[in-house]
């Protein structure tokens, strides 16, 4: 046994929860209820030493009562089920890294901590301490070390000194001195993992995450990783993949979170990491698939092979809402359509199974229309669609420069709203 003495770390990287979450009107919770019941059987079966949760917890900044109650609840379950593990979690850009932080002493209770923001300390230096949170064993050793980035807004990390007079340096500096700090204070037989949110180049995108990408910043690069890190654990990109290497990896969302969405393979990974191997061995992966509750059904085409779909679905009443799969529709048609279109889609559905939340016409090239798409959404537009919308009103032409200026006020808002919250 006395080459098994080497400390293995074994966790579980999950990420882009987004818990309360309203797709088209309908709240998710029955969704995500499933999801936390089926990672708790995993915790149970596998007690791995920790769960990394990589930032979108939430879906929104100020998270209603019922979102809050469904993460707390699992953090008290998990604990109960797991009391060696440790959970770990940080913001991501829908979160407010205050709100998370605030209800420390709950989550030292069950075994939590969140990083929610880059603080300073009395010197006004990087407090990189905090974002160094130690992983142990059963025998309470240290097997890791996580270093901790949460989603890095401008306002927080710019003005450092010198090397933070904008965002793409300042970001650089971060994560140099940290994996520095990191590497001080490791010893041979600790794995170092790095926990962040973040849009890395090269990553594969879908249509519902918000851009974080604002002013003139790019994605970041892979470079920012020194070598020495065993594991990245990445959110905010929903589809699981890795980023130019195996052991730097998106996990992905555990629900689809739009229709473009509908064939990704959710996924948790566990992680296994042995710093006594110095080959292929000393990462390994694996992938434990989600089960999906409630599916999603995108019918497309002209107007007759609509309908035709339509009543080709499966039959069968679901009596309760939260579980009818949702029905996104996009037709097209040489002729205007019927008034009572919308209509005429629900009765071909068969009764009492589907939600129908989106309808939209689909011009062809040879259509002479300035409207490629139509849309009827039953989804409440964000800011960056308002502003789009009121600008080509004005009669101005789409300009991604103006867009990006827009996004980086909003970014600020929001912003300044966490600073509210945290006073």
């Amino acid at each position: 046994m006395g080459g098994d003495r080497a400390m293995a770390v074994r966790f579980f990287h999950t990420s882009d929860w987004h818990l309360g979450q309203y797709f088209y009107h309908h709240s998710r919770q029955y969704e995500h209820a499933q999801f936390l019941t089926w990672l708790l059987q995993q915790i149970e079966q596998r007690q791995p030493h920790a769960l990394l949760i990589a930032g979108d917890i939430f879906d929104v900044i100020n998270p209603s009562s019922q979102a809050q109650k469904q993460l707390y609840q699992f953090l008290a379950d998990a604990h109960q089920r797991a009391p060696q593990m440790q959970t770990l979690m940080i913001a991501g850009n829908h979160d407010s890294g205050y709100r998370i932080e605030q209800v420390d002493p709950l989550l030292e209770k069950y075994r939590a901590k969140a990083v929610g923001v880059i603080q300073r300390n009395t010197a006004q230096q990087l407090d990189l301490e905090r974002l160094l949170i130690p992983i142990y064993d059963a025998e309470e050793k240290i097997v890791a070390w996580c270093l901790a980035l949460p989603f890095l807004r401008p306002a927080e990390i710019t003005g450092l000194n010198e090397h933070s007079q904008n965002s793409q340096d300042a970001i650089s500096y971060i994560h140099a001195e940290l994996i520095a700090t990191a590497k001080k204070i490791k010893t041979d037989d600790q794995a170092l993992i790095l926990i962040s949110h973040a849009h890395m180049q090269g990553g594969e995108t879908s249509d519902s995450e918000r851009p974080i990408i604002i002013g003139n910043e790019e994605a970041l690069s892979t470079q920012l990783f020194d070598d020495i890190i065993d594991y990245v654990a990445l959110g905010h990109l929903h589809k699981p993949q890795k980023v130019q290497q195996a052991h730097i990896r998106y996990s992905g969302s555990p629900i689809p979170l739009s229709f473009s969405e509908i064939n990704y393979k959710h996924q948790v990974l566990e992680v296994s990491i042995d710093p006594s191997h110095s080959d292929e061995t000393r990462v390994q992966y694996e992938v434990l698939s989600i089960p999906r509750s409630v599916d999603l059904h995108k019918v497309s085409g002209e107007l007759s092979q609509v309908f035709e779909q339509l009543k080709a679905l499966p039959e069968g009443e679901i009596a309760v809402i939260d579980q009818r799969p949702y029905v996104d529709i996009e037709y097209h048609s040489l002729t205007p359509p019927p008034p009572n279109l919308r209509q005429l889609f629900e009765d071909a559905l068969p009764q009492n199974r589907y939600r129908l939340v989106r309808i939209s016409r689909q011009y062809l090239a040879n259509e002479d229309s300035e409207n490629q798409q139509r849309s009827i959404s039953l989804e409440p537009p964000t800011p960056e669609k308002l502003f789009q919308q009121i600008w080509e009103k004005q009669g101005y032409s789409a300009d991604d420069a103006v867009l990006k200026d827009f996004m980086s006020l909003v970014a600020e808002a929001e912003q300044s709203l966490e600073e509210q919250h945290k006073h």
